[in-house]
């Protein structure tokens, strides 16, 4: 496939541009910058700093990709962005390299949707299939794992963790860790229950449906603290869903959890 690069575009020496990239009108590519097969930037894209762009992923006007963060203590030091396959990242949206203090790289999985004006600071690590909705933002070093949908408008504080398959509804501020497949929703964010919809779409069976709904009864109503209810549940559970929940909730955190109300 032959590479087409529009006669206003800036590509910098030293960028490394794939097999059938598409690089639209007015576009900079930094001199770090790489450019996987058959990556599409439509028009004003800028693509700075120490960035690795995975193959088929399109980068639509005015996204800012691998700027430097957005954090006082950054010191100018070596660090990076990385982004996954066959990402969608509208209009608008920020991405950022890593700090010193995160590890120095920002991480982006495969088949994402990263809709209009959403951001993604320092240090993060986003999984696979993830999509933040319009102008939803996350803060540094948060983890959001593989399946999470992140409504429009909603900010999730820095190390806050977001577990496989959860969904954080519109216009909400998540301050702690998510369990996976959780459902958060209101101003500021409460643990409402599953995302049962999002299960049902992957053709979860109904058995460890069934499961994770007892689980989280339990985790709600329980005796003990929350982390002692979540290793009783390990001992007696069966599903490898809830199982995840109890792994992921006596994993290491920098934060609290929202608890089932």
């Amino acid at each position: 496939m032959t590479t087409q690069i529009h006669p206003s575009a800036v590509v910098e020496d030293g960028a490394s541009i794939g097999e059938g990239c598409i690089i639209g009108p007015f576009c900079h590519v930094g001199p770090e910058a790489v450019l996987g097969p058959r990556v599409e930037l439509k028009s004003h894209v800028v693509i700075t700093g120490d960035t690795e762009i995975g193959e088929d992923t399109v980068v639509f006007s005015f996204a800012v990709i691998g700027e430097i963060p957005q954090d006082l203590k950054f010191k100018g030091e070596d660090s990076r962005l990385i982004v996954g396959k066959r990402n969608r990242i509208r209009e608008h949206v920020t991405m950022n390299c890593g700090t010193e203090g995160g590890g120095g790289v920002t991480r982006v999985g495969d088949d994402g949707l990263f809709m209009a004006g959403c951001h993604v600071a320092h240090d993060v690590q986003i999984g696979n299939r993830v999509i933040l909705v319009n102008n939803s933002a996350i803060a540094g070093h948060c983890v959001i794992e593989d399946d999470v949908i992140v409504g429009g408008l909603s900010g999730v504080h820095q190390w806050v963790r977001i577990g496989h398959g959860a969904i954080i509804g519109a216009v909400t501020m998540v301050t702690n860790d998510v369990i996976p497949y959780g459902l958060v929703q209101a101003p500021r964010g409460k643990l409402d229950g599953l995302n049962l919809v999002g299960l049902k779409r992957r053709g979860v069976s109904r058995a460890d449906i069934t499961a994770l709904r007892a689980a989280f009864q339990m985790l709600a109503q329980g005796e003990g603290a929350f982390a002692d209810r979540a290793r009783r549940l390990g001992d007696e559970t069966q599903s490898d869903y809830v199982k995840e929940i109890v792994t992921f909730i006596l994993g290491d955190s920098d934060r609290h959890f929202l608890t089932p109300g």
